[in-house]
């Protein structure tokens, strides 16, 4: 081969001008500096995962301003908000680099050896998995079916919380869900987490208007066929005068779940026990009738 003969192949530029001028003539809105991101040195951030997971795991629309979708934005933990039968709540703050951050919840489920919630298969009596296949690795206890149990209570309280959102109803806004971690709107009262129900000594217009909050939330469940399953003071956040319900894993159908009228019951036992017990006349009996009302 002659050494005159161009090489036929891709290579390196070699040439005697200076690098710069290379650029001439070209026009200067086709340059930019690239900048390369290197990991998150921090072990408790990762880069936002909100478009590593699929558009039906993203909250509903029209998804609330504060959302931050940013595929520049950080998660940091901040700690732990609180631990739980099957899942513990985490601070978790997006944040893009000089710009819009939000601070939300970050539930995260637990593996089925870690769990110590018993209760589930009467919870899950009536309920579907999403293919044949998961139904029967769920039955034979299988390493996938372990894997899908994990992830079950949490894609059933993602579920939850998109449609009680969409029907209107006082929950957090579900943000998006990553396997067995859902993240949501953060409840806050003054700056601060909003207490739970149980934790607040309301005066008696308050009591009263948070009973009657309870009720139309009940309702209102109760008329799309829906049992919250396990309400009590414990799962209610109170955000000034704002009641917000929370803990959605185990809503069970009212008519397809056999039990649906004993756990209906017996969310209406709870809270008026509770209302019951700082002075308000409430009875269980009367209201689970008037739900059943709604209902039928």
């Amino acid at each position: 081969m002659s050494h005159d003969t161009a090489w036929p192949f891709p290579g390196p530029l070699v040439t005697d001008e200076p690098t710069d001028s290379r650029l001439d003539g070209i026009d200067p809105s086709f340059v930019f500096d690239f900048r390369s991101y290197d990991d998150p040195d921090d072990t408790d951030q990762r880069w936002s995962t909100w478009h590593s997971v699929e558009p039906l795991c993203r909250g509903p629309e029209p998804r609330p301003d504060w959302v931050v979708t940013s595929q520049a934005a950080i998660d940091t933990d901040l700690g732990i908000l609180k631990t739980g039968k099957e899942a513990d709540v985490f601070l978790l703050e997006r944040a893009e680099p000089d710009g819009p951050s939000v601070v939300m919840a970050a539930k995260r489920y637990r593996g089925e050896e870690h769990r110590t919630f018993h209760r589930s298969a009467a919870y899950t009596e009536g309920r579907r998995t999403r293919n044949s296949r998961d139904t029967r690795a769920l039955a034979k206890k299988t390493a996938h079916g372990r894997s899908v149990a994990a992830g079950q209570w949490a894609w059933a309280e993602w579920e939850s919380l998109k449609r009680l959102w969409s029907l209107g109803l006082p929950v957090p806004y579900p943000v998006q869900l990553d396997g067995t971690e859902l993240l949501m709107e953060w409840v806050t009262h003054d700056d601060e987490s909003a207490p739970r129900l149980a934790q607040t000594r309301p005066e008696r217009d308050l009591l009263e208007c948070y009973f009657d909050q309870v009720r139309d939330v009940l309702a209102e469940l109760a008329g799309h066929g829906i049992v919250h399953g396990d309400l009590s003071p414990y799962n209610i956040l109170a955000a000034g005068e704002r009641l917000v319900v929370i803990d959605l894993p185990q809503v069970v159908d009212l008519v397809g779940n056999p039990a649906g009228p004993d756990f209906l019951l017996r969310d209406c036992t709870n809270v008026c026990t509770w209302f019951r017990a700082r002075g308000l006349e409430v009875d269980e009996h009367a209201l689970f009738g008037e739900l059943l009302a709604h209902a039928f």
